[in-house]
């Protein structure tokens, strides 16, 4: 690392870009899955965002580590949410509120060896730092839907949504890509999280978004009774993929990730095709 390397600038650079890119970032990051994560300090009381990697925990949380690359110390912003546990997390897309909870005991044991077997730079980083590297799980405060989406317009709100879905099985298929016939702990957790969020997407759609464009919009009604077919043949890929996912079949759940992929892809470019232009419509006739 470069003597004159300022970890401050750096984290600034990256917030920014992960701020402008809606979360893909370049550099080391890039391809994994990171979040920003505000914080209160400890002993100033200012809001200071750090870029932390994470790992889905499945519901409403996700799990960061305070590993600080190996360091002795713990990280900053670790001792910052020790002393105010309420801090702000940023997934790329979403924005919300989250309480951070430090795990204990097997918990804490069973999380940091799910994200071992996941990247073996974690076991490094604890040789490293000759103390009990924390486990952190961020738990989303219950509010109005996923959290606050920046997006210039609905439709693009829309887009941003299925982007994530898109960029967690891109992941979940490099994941997999790799050799041995069972699935680890962690890539098991990763598959079943991404199979619950597309559960509770599509069941909001079913349930608030469609029937509301439906009465406002007539016209819509064939455009929605495809896409509750398409909802519906999602739903069974998705009981297919938890299924070999409980068997710990790598290669047959490799194979229901890829069919998932594909049909998915087509689904949410039809829905984007149909919907960005009648929301947007519907946007700008309401500012008027």
């Amino acid at each position: 690392m470069p003597s004159d390397f300022d970890p401050y600038d750096f984290n600034r650079r990256v917030i920014d870009e992960f701020r402008a890119n809606h979360g893909r970032v370049g550099g080391p990051f890039e391809g994994g899955r990171l979040l920003l994560l505000t914080t209160t300090g400890a002993r100033t009381g200012a809001p200071h965002t750090t870029p932390v990697a994470y790992l889905p925990d499945g519901g409403d949380r996700v799990l960061v580590i305070a590993s600080a690359g190996g360091s002795p110390r713990h990280p900053d912003w670790y001792r910052n949410l020790l002393a105010h546990p309420r801090v702000t997390v940023e997934s790329g897309v979403f924005t919300y509120e989250a309480r951070a909870v430090v795990l204990a005991g097997d918990e804490r044991e069973q999380a940091f060896a799910r994200a071992v077997e996941a990247d073996p730079g974690w076991a490094e980083y604890q040789r490293k730092a000759g103390r009990v590297i924390p486990v952190v799980a961020l738990e989303r405060i219950a509010g109005p839907g996923p959290g606050h989406i920046e997006a210039g317009s609905p439709g693009e709100a829309i887009r941003l949504v299925h982007d994530v879905f898109r960029r967690e099985l891109a992941l979940i298929r490099k994941e997999m890509a790799g050799d041995g016939s069972t699935l680890g702990a962690q890539l098991r957790v990763n598959c079943l999280t991404l199979c619950q969020g597309l559960d509770n997407h599509h069941a909001g759609e079913d349930t608030m978004m469609f029937p509301f464009l439906t009465e406002r919009h007539p016209e819509f009604a064939p455009v929605r009774e495809r896409l509750r077919r398409e909802h519906e043949r999602v739903a069974v890929l998705v009981e297919e993929l938890r299924r070999a996912v409980a068997a710990e079949d790598r290669a047959g759940a490799r194979a229901e990730v890829v069919r998932l992929t594909e049909e998915l892809e087509a689904h949410l470019a039809y829905e984007e095709e149909q919907l960005v232009p009648l929301l947007d419509g519907a946007a700008r006739q309401s500012s008027r």
